[in-house]
């Protein structure tokens, strides 16, 4: 499954990320006119399913025939919930950057470096942690504590 998230939904779409979903964020795109915001994404990534707050936006897509979910929680939590009862899975996956959306892929042992450098990490976590990379971002990702604070959100979700 491929999503796009309206505006209003910009937390979901990274937690869709984090979950390995291809998710398009409209936050991000760089749209001339935000006044026409709406008829862009009814009318663009055809391939996706829509997932919006937006009222109007849900019954025009409904309207077009258009695969939209409409998400009626103001909050992240009760949005995964949302899903999830609509049978998309949530767990902590490692194959896309919960910021940019790009596949993630092993770094090489100078790229670990040079980011951990980057950062202000002195430790070195090669021996501890596995690592991924985002290129497009030059960010590591890694099990560390934020990883485990995830999972504990996720199953206080799950029940």
């Amino acid at each position: 499954m491929k999503f796009i998230c309206d505006r209003m939904l910009g937390k979901l779409a990274t937690w869709l990320r984090i979950s390995g979903y291809d998710t398009v964020y409209v936050g991000e795109l760089r749209l001339n006119n935000r006044r026409k915001e709406d008829t862009f994404i009814l009318n663009s990534f055809r391939d996706r399913i829509l997932l919006t707050r937006d009222r109007e936006l849900f019954r025009r897509c409904m309207s077009a025939g258009r695969e939209a979910v409409f998400i009626k929680s103001e909050f992240v939590a009760g949005q995964i919930k949302e899903l999830i009862e609509r049978g998309i899975e949530f767990r902590i996956v490692m194959e896309r950057c919960s910021v940019c959306n790009s596949p993630l892929r092993k770094p090489e042992d100078h790229e670990v470096r040079r980011v951990l450098v980057k950062e202000g990490i002195s430790e070195d976590f090669r021996e501890k942690y596995e690592f991924w990379y985002c290129e497009r971002c030059d960010k590591l990702y890694w099990m560390g504590s934020h990883w485990r604070n995830m999972v504990d959100f996720l199953e206080r979700i799950n029940g």
